[in-house]
């Protein structure tokens, strides 16, 4: 995906903007593969249950998006699930008027897709209903640390790994005493 992206771009600066806490980690490697000068940015989206003329509406609230008149933007997330967030966070950079906008996931989930978007760079298509690993978190924000990426259901490796770490075992010994 970095050397697409580095061709598209080429002889051009590109604006990095990686949607934090999921993409942190893809958001990393994937710069390091740019070969393009780059610049990076950061948000962080927040979902609020708020209630608003005596209707309750949930609404997604995003630190400040970074001035980006003119530059070549690329905005990275790690799962491209209902698009929600990411066309809300979108139309907010578009305001700020960039040169050139797209969209850069890991997992692209199109069946959960509640808005008309498509991500121009997609690693993987997936059907799973909750990835851990590789920065991805699971139940109770665990599992961000593994070095690959997993499903998290009840009965998943890691939840089970991460039960099984808790025992000591004793090592086996082999050999006799004498």
């Amino acid at each position: 995906m970095g050397r697409t992206i580095s061709r598209d771009y080429a002889g051009r600066t590109l604006d990095v903007v990686v949607i934090l806490e999921n993409a942190f980690l893809f958001g990393a490697d994937l710069v390091r593969r740019i070969s393009n000068p780059v610049v990076c940015h950061f948000v962080r989206s927040e979902m609020r249950d708020v209630r608003m003329g005596g209707y309750d509406r949930r609404e997604i609230f995003f630190s400040s998006p970074p001035r980006l008149a003119g530059r070549d933007v690329l905005l990275v997330d790690a799962v491209l699930h209902s698009g929600v967030t990411q066309d809300f966070l979108i139309k907010q950079l578009e305001e700020s008027r960039p040169r050139s906008l797209r969209l850069a996931v890991l997992f692209d989930k199109p069946q959960e897709r509640k808005v008309n978007l498509k991500a121009e760079y997609t690693g993987f298509e997936s059907a799973s209903k909750q990835w851990v690993g590789y920065g991805l978190a699971g139940r109770k924000g665990l599992h961000r640390n593994l070095p690959y990426v997993g499903t998290d259901t009840p009965n998943s490796w890691p939840v089970h790994h991460a039960r099984a770490s808790r025992r000591r075992r004793r090592p086996a010994v082999k050999g006799s005493r004498g």
